[in-house]
């Protein structure tokens, strides 16, 4: 058996039927859920494959790092060929067409976007600000649209938040009051951000979607691997980052409706670290790019250890489902396994809660939508193996896809044109030279004015014309040889010497 025209083929399910997900169904989302070790990855993975083959690009997250042996051919076990086997699976080993993304630009291309294309609220999310801080990253963000200041990166807005704070008054007076403990508050988040390496994530060129939604001459879709290692250790980063990509997604893609396929998937991995004390504002934002996103041709799919940790607004909307093995061994885990179970259309066959503790691993509980759209029946599952490695790509092998990769050469280079820090940075060099041109005019016309203020000196008595008779004698004497004198000079200048 061979993925259908029509589906995704994934898995066989107790019954011996074949559980396979509709292409024309996959942009109404889905849910992979399963406490850790029981392999989700792996399911996330033969789904990414999946809908490559089909053509539809692929994103997805690789929290561990194991999810980049997608791009290398797999080499299958006896055990992987036996339960092949026993699906009439014929397992040809193949990588998926995949590139390396990174927001630092160490394991992948770099990924960037500007401070103006998050947002505000976004911003505040990863700055985990308060109602009154946010306010004033909102205040921030109006007062560079009213003043043209480009926000690219984290020192343009470093640099207005000084510049907001030194013109509070004013600009209180014009849209609202500007604590400056509230600037002095966003400006040391701004700090511990840039101290976990987001400041790499803020800048040109910024990320062309076009870069990502690609498919191949062979027709197989492009599979985008984040590489989120580090990412996770500022899950703030990790969640604003693909909630701003889905939002980009959905303000830049056309409606189409409900098309055969997918134009692109997005599997959120550890999505509960977008919902973990998110502001209610973001949570209705999340809600309604998942509701809407679905006619753009985009499938979003939530990969987390328990539906539970999803919001019931969006969870209601989350139509294929994939449930690995729960454990429940407190009052909360209980809870939530009861939640997981109840999410499910009964199988009478078996107790669902049940069931979902006693699966195995590479076993799930799956219910997908059917040609009508309403969801099947739950069917436990022995989800199919995968025709890419299982584990982690070398690094070597990493570096040689890397240098293959299309979008090589395009985001490597960071780019820094003219923008708020540099526009505030010559206003505040012009103030500066005005003052001091105005000190020295000051200082001059105080001198004028000094001078001005100052009184004439006194005129002296003029001394008497009169020569006494010793005077008029010895200036006779002088003319008559002075006039000696000047005769010889010329007659020597210009005649030669007088002979005697």
């Amino acid at each position: 058996m061979s993925d259908a025209p029509s589906g995704l083929f994934l898995g066989q399910s107790d019954a011996a039927q074949p559980e396979t997900l509709l292409f024309h169904r996959a942009n109404r989302h889905g849910v992979i859920a399963g406490a850790t070790g029981t392999g989700k990855t792996v399911t996330l993975q033969i789904m990414a494959q999946g809908f490559s083959d089909a053509g539809t690009p692929v994103f997805c997250a690789d929290v561990k790092g194991d999810l980049s042996g997608i791009s290398q051919l797999g080499a299958p076990n006896e055990k992987l060929l036996a339960r092949a086997a026993e699906m009439g699976l014929t397992l040809t080993p193949r990588a998926a067409p995949t590139v390396f993304w990174d927001l630092y630009g160490q394991k992948g291309h770099p990924i960037r976007t500007t401070v103006s294309e998050i947002g505000p609220v976004l911003m505040s999310r990863m700055l985990d600000l308060n109602e009154v801080q946010e306010g004033v990253m909102t205040v921030v963000f109006h007062i560079a649209d009213q003043e043209g200041l480009l926000l690219l990166d984290l020192a343009d807005l470093r640099s207005l938040l000084a510049y907001v704070g030194e013109n509070a008054e004013r600009i209180g007076r014009e849209v609202g009051n500007v604590a400056p403990a509230s600037i002095a508050a966003i400006q040391r988040a701004l700090l511990q951000l840039e101290q976990q390496g987001g400041s790499a994530f803020f800048g040109e060129p910024a990320l062309k979607l076009e870069d990502m939604i690609r498919t191949g001459l062979d027709g197989r879709g492009q599979v985008n691997v984040l590489d989120s290692t580090r990412l996770m250790n500022s899950p703030r980063l990790y969640a604003a980052f693909l909630l701003w990509l889905l939002s980009e997604l959905f303000e830049q893609l056309p409606e189409v409706g409900d098309p055969e396929k997918p134009r692109l998937v997005f599997f959120f991995d550890e999505a509960h670290l977008l919902f973990n004390d998110a502001p209610r504002a973001l949570l209705e934002k999340v809600e309604q790019v998942v509701r809407l996103i679905r006619s753009k041709g985009v499938g979003v799919y939530f990969v987390t250890q328990n539906p539970a940790d999803i919001p019931d607004s969006v969870l209601a909307q989350l139509g294929n489902r994939i449930q690995h093995a729960l454990r429940a061994y407190t009052p909360s885990e209980q809870k939530g396994l009861k939640a997981a179970a109840q999410s499910f259309r009964a199988n009478p066959d078996f107790d669902t809660a049940e069931a979902i503790q006693a699966l195995g691993v590479g076993e799930a509980l799956v219910s997908v939508l059917d040609e009508k759209g309403a969801p099947t029946v739950v069917a436990r599952t022995w989800i199919r193996p995968p025709a890419s490695r299982l584990g982690p790509a070398t690094e070597a092998e990493r570096a040689s896809v890397i240098a293959a990769s299309p979008a090589r050469g395009r985001y490597e280079q960071a780019l820094n044109r003219e923008s708020a820090e540099e526009i505030l940075a010559a206003r505040h060099a012009a103030a500066d030279q005005a003052e001091a041109q105005a000190r020295v005019d000051e200082a001059a016309e105080k001198d004028r004015a000094r001078a001005r203020a100052r009184p004439a000196p006194a005129s002296r008595a003029r001394a008497s014309s009169r020569q006494t008779p010793m005077e008029a004698l010895t200036k006779s004497v002088l003319r008559t040889a002075g006039s000696t004198i000047t005769r010889e000079l010329l007659r020597g200048v210009l005649g030669g010497l007088r002979r005697r």
